[in-house]
């Protein structure tokens, strides 16, 4: 059993790594960081208001028992040497500075953007491109560390790359354009999106949103070759908007592909993909990755968010698109807080043991 902290432990994100850690079969979370204002207490504790004593508990699942008194203390009071590997739930600005200073010695896999797009660190999503983990070799010799950086995908890249892997395998891709109706759960507490702002409303833009997808898509369906990662060479445009829906990102995506694509040949070749890691041996991988809807209402996100534990990313109404040579169109629903943040970290450290860089 690895020995795995939790750190930023009491937010939105560290809570749902709380829930996806509970009971997991290869780690087990021994320690768990907070600022200042919660250190010093019981998990439990710390999640208390302390005006109003209520739990700040964001998860449908409850707070897992095995966590409730276990201590919580700063970064600087980890206990390193009793550690295998860290989780970080924490903001970028903070991540630029606390994850290289934890990576020196331990593996670090985060939910933060702030090393995404260094060219020494893989952005992986099991199944979709396995093979560049090889580039933690390079990060470690770069850096002098004895552990590393792995940051997971922005949660709207995540949906839309795992879908675009099968396209990319038996057609090719030249460009591919997609806009989002993105979940509130994914502006985290922000006040941008909160009560009224949202309510009739549509938010057209979403700070850095649209730069992360575009690039970071052509960076997970790159080649990794010589030490390097070789960004996938289609071109990719998207617009992002926040929509009045709970959880689950929706995405019409629109992609020309090299060779013919008919509608019933890409619903084929995402079926033939979807068990991609069924044989892995990953405890938190779903039987199917893709699970393509033949109802031309479907997916939704109140329906299809949760399939194979929200760890599935679901796609329907797969057409020509007759405005381009070689034109395919699809909507897809991919759970941005579970295969899209912590549920999909623990994926990716369980693709780490798998692979022999933990353990």
């Amino acid at each position: 059993m690895l020995r795995v902290a939790i750190v930023g432990a009491t937010g939105i994100v560290g809570q749902q790594f709380a829930v996806a850690l509970a009971g997991h079969p290869w780690f087990q979370v021994t320690q768990l960081a907070a600022s200042e204002r919660s250190a010093g207490r019981p998990y439990g504790e710390a999640l208390r208001d302390p005006r109003t004593g209520s739990l700040r508990w964001y998860c449908a699942e409850p707070l897992p028992e095995s966590l409730r008194d276990l201590p919580v203390v700063t970064v600087e009071h980890l206990d390193r040497a009793h550690l295998d590997l860290v989780f970080t739930a924490v903001e970028s600005d903070e991540a630029r500075a606390l994850e290289p200073a934890l990576a020196e010695t331990l593996p670090v896999v985060s939910t933060a953007s702030a090393f995404r797009y260094e060219p020494d660190v893989p952005l992986l999503i099991p199944g979709v491109n396995n093979d560049h983990v090889r580039l933690l070799e390079v990060q470690r010799r770069n850096r002098g560390w004895r552990g590393f950086i792995v940051p997971i995908p922005n949660c709207t890249t995540t949906g839309l790359a795992i879908t675009l892997r099968p396209l990319l395998d038996r057609f090719g891709l030249q460009r591919v354009l997609m806009t989002s109706l993105q979940a509130l759960s994914g502006a985290g507490r922000s006040p941008g999106v909160i009560a009224l702002d949202i309510l009739d409303n549509v938010i057209p833009y979403i700070v850095g949103e649209e730069e992360k997808v575009e690039r970071e898509t052509r960076k997970i369906l790159g080649q990794y070759r010589d030490g390097a990662i070789q960004p996938a060479d289609f071109l990719v445009s998207c617009t992002c908007t926040r929509v009045n829906v709970l959880d689950g990102h929706t995405e019409a995506v629109f992609a020309q592909t090299v060779r013919p694509c008919p509608p019933e040949a890409v619903a084929r070749a995402m079926r033939d993909y979807a068990g991609v890691l069924a044989e892995a041996g990953l405890p938190s991988a779903p039987p199917e990755m893709i699970v393509v809807r033949d109802d031309p209402f479907r997916p939704q996100p109140r329906l299809d968010r949760d399939t194979h534990n929200g760890m599935a990313t679901v796609v329907g109404r797969i057409r020509a698109d007759t405005a381009l040579e070689n034109g395919v169109k699809y909507v897809l629903v991919s759970h941005n807080t579970k295969m899209g943040a912590a549920r999909g970290a623990v994926l990716v450290a369980e693709l780490l043991v798998k692979s022999g860089y933990l353990g």
